[in-house]
């Protein structure tokens, strides 16, 4: 998928385009040989149409004009010492690459090109180099053009990716929007977006961070409940620029594009994707706050995608996120482009159908299988806990309690809250079906919610306290 060049790249590129080499004087110097010089001339500027005719009538040569072979070294190991020739080099690849695929396909067949490459990523002998961008840049032409998933491209492309992951966590909104492009061009595959989820903390939940920022989400505990509860607010700019967090709009389309292609691979990486990052609801709260068609397309088709491959897990997360409402209200706006109406309405029919058949002990089984509780309304409701704690202790030889074992286990430093409501709910247990007090302490529950009594949050220590009591209340009773 092609798209425009970021801004500051651009520039950087044009200007490193115009500037003089001396090229005869570099030849003297053995920076470059005559033979390579009379290459590069060859299709410096000059009309892409003479360029695309000069390599393709040539493209052993100019292979080995940039990643060597027959034992001679390629331009850019003899040209290592001089910065401007090594930059104006890598200028002219990229461009050749972007403009003749024929070159890509003939360089990947050479074995190993990116070894040639990859050294360059940290180039670091002057501050702001922008040797390792450049370098880069010609990486992702190459690998992208060439669709190469060869052995050489895999042991390559995690060094690739930790290096734009450094772009997408600069300060630096013009060099997060070249790290994030960079990644949508090399997201081809599957064997390239296998590995960019292996790499998801440096790849993924950087990316995260900006759309939590365009939501208008924090990174503490509260902000985590106030997405589930839909009541974040985002501050806006003066312009339609830029969202919440000043995450400027092309950014943002950038950032839901990659996901959008990651998604293919739903049926793999659907649950973890929203067991770690909170994914169903934030890209519902995102939908609720989307600025334009083409961001409430990708948030509509991406969503689409993780659910229809993981029905039996995130459909009943996507009704706690309360996104079947909000879809109705999207269905009563006017949209221009056929493809989002038709992602809305598949989404509509399959949240629909879903609901048509669940009920809310199903929804509270979901919820409790996805990892994470939230304060949906079965865990306050009294009527539920009378019809369903057993069901909810027998649910499959007790498999939904081993479950909330789990769940309570952890420490859930970024959301207190769901240890609140776990032990809101091991309260209510207690209470509705006494008897089974002893099956709960062996599961070890008792003695985690008198842990929890000493926690630093106030509703946690409250809801701990009241779920102890359920036990006290029977503590002369026979176990």
């Amino acid at each position: 998928m092609s798209l425009d060049p970021p801004t500051y790249l651009a520039s950087l590129q044009s200007n490193i385009r115009q500037r003089p080499i001396p090229w005869d004087g570099a030849v003297r110097a053995g920076t470059l040989t005559e033979e390579q010089l009379a290459r590069i001339r060859s299709v410096d500027k000059v009309k892409k149409d003479v360029r695309k005719q000069t390599i393709e009538s040539d493209l052993e040569g100019y292979s080995a004009l940039f990643v060597g072979g027959s034992g001679k070294k390629s331009v850019l190991e003899l040209a290592a010492k001089r910065q401007d020739v090594v930059q104006y080099i890598l200028v002219l690849l990229n461009d050749l690459l972007t403009t003749v695929p024929a070159l890509s396909k003939a360089l990947a067949k050479t074995g190993d090109p990116y070894q040639h490459f990859i050294p360059l990523l940290g180039h670091r002998t002057v501050t702001d180099d922008p040797i390792p961008l450049l370098t880069s840049t010609v990486l992702v032409s190459l690998m992208a053009g060439s669709r190469d998933e060869s052995q050489a491209a895999s042991k390559a492309l995690p060094l690739i990716y930790s290096y734009l992951s450094s772009l997408t966590t600069n300060s630096d909104a013009g060099l997060q929007d070249i790290g994030v492009q960079e990644y949508s061009s090399l997201l081809y595959g599957r064997v390239p977006r296998a590995q960019f989820w292996e790499q998801r903390s440096e790849t993924v939940a950087p990316l995260v961070k900006i759309l939590r920022a365009a939501a208008g989400i924090g990174s503490g505990g509260d902000a985590t409940a106030s997405l589930w509860s839909g009541t974040t607010n985002p501050s806006r700019s003066g312009f339609e620029g830029s969202l919440g967090g000043g995450v400027g709009l092309q950014l943002l389309y950038h950032v839901l594009l990659v996901v959008w292609q990651l998604s293919f691979e739903a049926a793999d990486i659907g649950d973890d994707l929203n067991k770690e990052y909170d994914f169903i609801a934030l890209y519902t709260q995102l939908l609720r706050l989307s600025p334009k068609e083409k961001t409430t397309r990708l948030l509509l088709s991406t969503l689409l995608n993780i659910l229809t491959a993981n029905q039996n897990t995130l459909l009943a997360i996507a009704v706690l996120a309360r996104l079947p409402t909000l879809l109705e209200t999207l269905k009563t706006r006017q949209f221009n482009d056929p493809d989002l109406r038709e992602d809305l309405d598949r989404l509509r029919e399959l949240l629909e159908e879903y609901t048509k058949t669940k009920t809310t002990f199903d929804e509270y089984v979901g919820e409790v299988n996805s990892g994470r509780l939230h304060w949906s309304p079965p865990h306050r409701n009294t009527v539920f806990w009378t019809e369903n704690a057993r069901k909810i202790l027998d649910y499959e030889n007790g498999a939904l309690i081993r479950k909330l074992v789990d769940i309570m286990k952890q420490p859930w430093e970024d959301d207190k809250s769901v240890l609140a409501i776990a032990c809101n709910d091991v309260g209510c247990l207690v209470r509705e079906v006494p008897e089974k007090r002893g099956q709960l302490e062996k599961l070890g529950l008792k003695t985690r919610v008198m842990e929890l009594m000493g926690e630093a949050d106030e509703n946690v220590r409250w809801e701990s306290l009241r779920a102890l009591g359920g036990w006290l209340q029977y503590s002369f009773d026979t176990k």
